[in-house]
């Protein structure tokens, strides 16, 4: 299983990405934890595809509401990719299309086969953690009925063992923002929950060889 969790984008390194990978290739962008950012979404996915391109990736917009209720022929789709690339947003609504399309299953399978690699940021890397529990401190949940129609999951993919507390002591947040991300650390060390904290500079590889 070959795993590239980050807080933002390629950390200071991309070039552990490319090492993954191996030859930069096609390219899965899934942006559904934008989904609930309305007219945003479409310069938010931009925002993406061009820093990809850079470091020599062919990206393509893989949108999770296109395939509700039918897994299969997401599987179909996503063969043809050797990395998908899950960008930030809302932990809980990236989860909720990640159910409603059947994209938990069938990455979980496809990474456990080694047949792609997954690289999220943010959202992105915090959805692989066993639960969300902790993250409404800095996510909305109550995004996800009116943006996918299905109630709140707390549960993350459990593809890791541990939280991610992302954006951890950063430069560029203000205030308030800052102290909900420590906040979140502070719950995690309390409660006793395994989590590793990210700066913006910061990634988690796995499957390096």
């Amino acid at each position: 299983m070959r795993l590239f969790l980050s807080s933002y984008r390629f950390g200071t390194d991309p070039g552990r990405l490319l090492r993954l990978v191996g030859t930069p290739g096609r390219v899965a962008v899934i942006a559904n934890a934008a989904d609930a950012w309305g007219s945003a979404r479409d310069s938010a996915v931009v925002s993406d595809l061009v820093p990809l391109r850079r470091l020599g990736f062919s990206p393509e917009e893989l949108d999770l509401r296109e395939y509700v209720g039918d897994p299969g022929s997401l599987r179909e789709r996503l063969a043809g990719f050797p990395m998908v690339w899950v960008r930030g947003g809302n932990t809980f609504v990236l989860r909720a299309q990640f159910a409603r399309s059947g994209a938990d299953t069938v990455l979980t399978e496809l990474l456990r086969a080694d047949a792609l690699v997954y690289a999220g940021y943010s959202a992105g890397a915090c959805v692989m953690s066993p639960s969300l529990r902790g993250l409404e401190t800095l996510d909305d949940p109550t995004e996800v009925e009116p943006t996918c129609g299905v109630p709140v999951r707390w549960d993350g993919l459990g593809l890791i063992d541990h939280a991610i507390v992302p954006h951890f002591r950063s430069p560029g947040y203000g205030d308030d923002e800052s102290a909900m991300i420590e906040a979140v650390a502070e719950r995690y060390r309390r409660e006793g929950t395994t989590y590793k904290t990210l700066t913006d500079d910061e990634v988690i590889v796995i499957g390096e060889g």
